[in-house]
Formats: C-alpha cells, sequence, structure tokens
C-alpha cells in the first residue's frame, strides 16, 4: 500500500474515530469487486466483509433497541430494525462521511457514477463495520453504528406504521436484494357496487402471498401480509411502542 493510500485511509480513520491496528481490512473493506478485475486482479473485494458487517449491524441495532425500547414489541422491534438496516439509510450514513471518496473501484464502475450509487455505498458501508468488527471487535464497531444508527432507529420509530406491510415487504425485498416486487391484479369478481380484488405477489418472479379486498389498495395490503407470513416475518401485531 503507498504512501498516498495511507494518508487517504488515515483521513477516513478519523472520520470514523477508530485508528486500525491493521489499515489493510479497511482497505479491502473499500474495495469494490469491479476493482479486482484486470491489472488489479491480486487485490480482494470487499464482499466478505459486506457479509461480516451486515450481520454485526444488525446485532448493534437489534441491542439498541431491546435496551431503548424496553415495551416494544419484537414485531415492532424487527419492523423498525429492517427500516434501519435497509439500503437507504446506509447510503445517507455513508455519504455522511463522504465515503465514496475512499471506495476503489474499476475505471468503467467510477465513470458511470460508482462512487455515488447508493448500492455500492450501503455494501462499503457495511463492509466497514465489518473490518471494524475484526480490528477492534464488537466494541469498536458498535460505536461507530450508534454514531447514525441511533438518530435513524429513533426515527423509525415514529414512522413505522404497522399496519402498512406493502411498505415493510418493500424494505425487505430492497434490504435483501430479492429482486423485482410485483403486484398483479389476477381477478375481480362481485357486483358493480361491490368488486372484490384478488392480488397476488410475485419477488423476483416468484409469486408468493394473495389478498382480496374492496379495492385494489386493500388487495395489496392483504396480499403483502400473506407474504409476510410466508418469509416468516411478522405482521400481525398493531401494538405501538413508546421510548
Amino acid at each position: 500500500m503507498n504512501e498516498k493510500r495511507l494518508s487517504e485511509l488515515s483521513e477516513l480513520m478519523t472520520k470514523l474515530s477508530y485508528s486500525f491496528t491493521d489499515p489493510s481490512l479497511l482497505n479491502t473493506a473499500l474495495t469494490h469487486s469491479s476493482y479486482v478485475k484486470g491489472e488489479n486482479r491480486a487485490s480482494t473485494h470487499n464482499e466478505r466483509l459486506e457479509f461480516l458487517g451486515d450481520a454485526v449491524l444488525e446485532l448493534c441495532v437489534s441491542e439498541y433497541l431491546y435496551l431503548n425500547y424496553p415495551h416494544m414489541n419484537e414485531g415492532m422491534m424487527t419492523r423498525t430494525r429492517s427500516r434501519t438496516v435497509y439500503e437507504p439509510a446506509l447510503y445517507e450514513a455513508a455519504k455522511s462521511i463522504d465515503l465514496g471518496k475512499y471506495i476503489r473501484l474499476s475505471h468503467g464502475e467510477e465513470h458511470t457514477g460508482g462512487r455515488d450509487k447508493p448500492s455500492i455505498l450501503s455494501d462499503a458501508l457495511e463492509a466497514v463495520i465489518g473490518a471494524l468488527f475484526l480490528d477492534g471487535g464488537l466494541d469498536s464497531a458498535k460505536a461507530f453504528v450508534l454514531t447514525f444508527a441511533e438518530a435513524s432507529v429513533d426515527a423509525a420509530v415514529k414512522s413505522v406504521s404497522a399496519k402498512d406491510y406493502k411498505t415493510l415487504l418493500q424494505e425487505y425485498v430492497q434490504h435483501h436484494h430479492s429482486g423485482e416486487l410485483e403486484y398483479t391484479v389476477i381477478g375481480i369478481s362481485g357486483p358493480d357496487h361491490k368488486r372484490v380484488f384478488t392480488m397476488q405477489v410475485s419477488i423476483g418472479g416468484i409469486v408468493y402471498g394473495f389478498g382480496n379486498g374492496g379495492t385494489k389498495q386493500e388487495a395489496g395490503q392483504n396480499a403483502a401480509k400473506a407474504t409476510l407470513e410466508l418469509l416468516n416475518l411478522p405482521s400481525n401485531d398493531t401494538e405501538t411502542a413508546d421510548k
């Protein structure tokens, strides 16, 4: 690693409020898979660290919810965590420390705006969390996570609606990169004054849940709820929670 790169990593460490014992871990966390092709083939990209960081992030947020919202039920905790650790929230956190400036990308990815792509930035942020965990343990990773997660969790608690199953399903699909989420009307029955719509949900081309309703919106919500249940995500409690 040359002096210029070490200087860049040192600058980022200041923003992270953590000094790596092994800077190569941070360097790997900032290496996109596109970079390792061609002349940089010997480099290691960040996907394994991203996998680890995702788990550490969910643990840190789960612990924060458990300790700071003692009256929140399990279903609401799941929904709040989902809204905190999904791509848009991580993208904003990455932008707040100008993370894109430090990511190593291929020339092609760079020229297509890779430094500001939500997927690249959010994945890199998770990889950095994984690197922090390996280098300094859970406390070091948690200290960084809480710099952005506290505000995100508190905002999510106020905005999560237990009845909005479509929003919850959308967040799940985005977080897990499951593919395109589609709602399709597959049936209309009943007289004109009392229509019943039947909606199906498909994710990545695979059909999941079905739902009926007097409007397309109601049918879509019921189909989303059925899909969440198939995915083993809580969807049936409507309890609100206060800090």
